[in-house]
């Protein structure tokens, strides 16, 4: 894990509350304080990658993104040049992502070989 007390631009907050109804979900405790975080800071983008815990921020009015938008806008600023490496390597980390959605994002990015 992180250091993340190393890095001064990070700060680690908890969730003031867990709504109880969330804690009988099959969610882990990563998902649970990041939806509860985003309500507490609606205004805020929640960063989501399981299917569940999307649905739920979205059906609470949440703008959600994902690991691969969050690629997607890093690449229309130029960091990085190119994502299918990245994409490649969250595949290899355990990261499932269909091939549709790979070849969508990778179209999105440009980076569909035509």
């Amino acid at each position: 894990m992180p250091e993340f007390g190393a890095r001064p631009w990070i700060r680690v907050i908890d969730p003031q509350r867990l709504p109880s109804e969330w804690l009988a979900l099959d969610l882990g405790p990563g998902e649970l304080s990041a939806l509860a975080l985003a309500l507490e800071n609606p205004r805020r983008t929640v960063l989501l990658d399981d299917a569940l815990a999307r649905r739920i921020a979205q059906s609470a009015g949440l703008t959600v993104w994902g690991t691969l938008r969050v690629l997607l806008e890093g690449k229309q600023l130029g960091l990085p040049s190119e994502i299918a490496p990245l994409v490649d390597k969250l595949e290899l980390s355990g990261m499932w992502i269909s091939a549709d959605i790979r070849r969508l994002i990778l179209t999105l990015a440009g980076e569909d070989g035509s």
